[in-house]
């Protein structure tokens, strides 16, 4: 079984303010991402930054055989939103933004808000079964008000980096608590998996919070020690990835990984592999990005890479 994660970056269909502006580059951008999941070969993929449902639908059809769609309902401003493709049918297990009832009303620009910007997706599928989730946490780009990308002075810039840093930090808190109940308190019996795009690495505070109990974590002494954390546990494949391919995203020129995937205790160690980009062919080679989105506009392909892992 492969299981993957990939940000398509802005899947929209032609026409719109945010996709390719005619069908051409519509159709060079599918053909990019189908060859990618067809060598890939996963048996579930999830999805970020599906603006148009009927576009990850026209993938799909792309791919050759009989893939089945989810697609959460809770889009965020620009209509992007989480979504899978698998082999195999998927019963939905939740599909909310909604952060803890604890949880108080966070800062996320002049204002606050209650809930995420962008839907959870749990799904299940097979006998097992297997239970995941996909997120697409708040990217570490910053906006301001009347659709800027610069800041007006050092002050607002400093104030919506604390405001981009208390949403993501919720988010994942909110990704947390859906992580708990797929788990059940059971990690060492369930097949469970949170994979996405977290916008931040591995050693960050906001992926830090999706872990749980610390002590057991990959390449440490406690990764083959029993505990009763493991109930609750899950697990970043970071360090199964080879050190050359350990990022998904060159943001000005400098890598990073970004997407991430997490298991429970059952599946963690029948990992077999992971990887980024295409198994088998080294260091992914992406674009360099900015903080300007616009400037890739309908470009072929994605930004990110895949982040995947084989189970045994």
């Amino acid at each position: 079984m492969l299981l993957g994660t990939w940000n398509l970056e802005n899947l929209y269909r032609p026409g719109g303010p945010f996709g390719p502006k005619d069908g051409a580059a519509y159709e060079t951008k599918l053909a990019a991402l189908a060859a990618v999941i067809t060598e890939l070969d996963p048996t579930l993929l999830g999805v970020q930054e599906v603006g148009d449902p009927e576009a990850l639908r026209d993938l799909a059809g792309m791919l050759g055989d009989d893939w089945h769609v989810a697609l959460s309902g809770h889009p965020d401003s620009r209509g992007i939103r989480v979504g899978f493709l698998s082999r195999t049918a998927m019963t939905v297990l939740a599909d909310t933004t909604a952060f803890p009832a604890e949880l108080r009303p966070v800062q996320v620009d002049d204002s606050g808000v209650t809930r995420a910007g962008r839907g959870f997706l749990a799904v299940e599928v097979g006998d097992g079964p297997l239970r995941v989730a996909v997120c697409h946490l708040k990217s570490k780009l910053l906006s301001y008000p009347d659709g800027r990308f610069q800041p007006r002075d050092e002050g607002e810039r400093a104030r919506y980096g604390a405001y981009a840093l208390y949403r993501r930090a919720a988010e994942a808190t909110a990704l947390r608590a859906l992580a708990d109940g797929l788990l059940d308190g059971d990690g060492q019996g369930r097949d469970v998996a949170v994979l996405g795009d977290l916008n931040d690495e591995v050693q960050a505070a906001t992926t830090q919070v999706l872990l749980g109990p610390p002590g057991s974590e990959i390449g440490t002494p406690g990764y083959e020690r029993a505990d009763q954390g493991d109930a609750t546990r899950l697990w970043d494949v970071a360090p199964l990835i080879p050190p050359g391919q350990r990022y998904s995203r060159v943001n000005s020129g400098r890598r990073e990984l970004i997407d991430h995937v997490l298991v429970s205790h059952r599946l963690v160690h029948r990992v077999t592999a992971a990887g980024t980009g295409l198994p088998g062919d080294g260091p992914p080679a992406l674009p360099s990005v900015g903080a300007d989105p616009a400037e890739r506009r309908g470009a072929p392909g994605s930004d990110h890479a895949p982040v995947w892992i084989r189970v045994g």
